[in-house]
């Protein structure tokens, strides 16, 4: 068998094939479906990332940690926000960076407009006394700057347990008060070895 002369006529004919095969492997029902189920993008995070450690400097020198295996940030709603669905770990250092204060959550997320955060599951806070603060729900109102919770709250001190539902904060967690305080256990510090 002969093949024409002319290239032409062969990459023409090539390229009418191979366009025809694209058009029809392009043209199922399913495919159109499943783009059609992605037309409301508020639903979808504008940004997605896992596995983020990020660390902040004050003058040159490391001041905090933040980690989280997941981030998603829903930007196109009518109130954004920036969701943590896998919790969030925060450290803070002092001048020879050595921890000195620590935060986490299993939950976490973080409303934009209102500067609102908002903590969920195994909250736990051990502030620069070396207090330790563990509820289930805890909010951190950047503009009025408090921490607050409605929730059972359980802070361990260097002498005492303190329980309680309900408490508010400054933001250092150093100065607080309970609303409905439930019990205070005093600590035998000589009994604990």
């Amino acid at each position: 068998m002969k093949f024409p002369e002319n290239k032409n006529i062969v990459t023409t004919a090539f390229w009418v094939v191979v366009l025809f095969f694209g058009i029809m492997s392009c043209t199922t029902k399913d495919e159109t479906v499943k783009i059609d189920a992605v037309k409301d993008r508020s639903a979808m995070p504008g940004l997605s990332a896992s596995k983020i450690t990020t660390v902040i400097s004050d003058s040159g020198i490391t001041r905090y940690r933040i980690y989280t295996d997941q981030m998603d940030v829903y930007d196109r709603i009518s109130e954004p926000y920036w969701d943590f669905p896998k919790g969030l770990y925060f450290e803070r250092f002092d001048e020879v960076l050595v921890i000195d204060a620590n935060f986490q959550s299993s939950k976490a997320r973080y409303y934009d407009y209102k500067r609102l955060w908002e903590f969920e599951k195994d909250v736990k806070a051990v502030n620069l006394k070396g207090e330790m603060f563990e509820t289930d729900l805890l909010y951190w109102d950047e503009q009025q700057e408090r921490i607050y919770s409605d929730k059972f709250i359980r802070v361990t001190q260097a002498t005492r347990i303190i329980t309680a539902v309900g408490f508010e904060s400054d933001q250092s967690l150093t100065r607080y008060n309970f609303r409905n305080v439930q019990g205070i256990i005093a600590v035998d510090e000589s009994q604990e070895n």
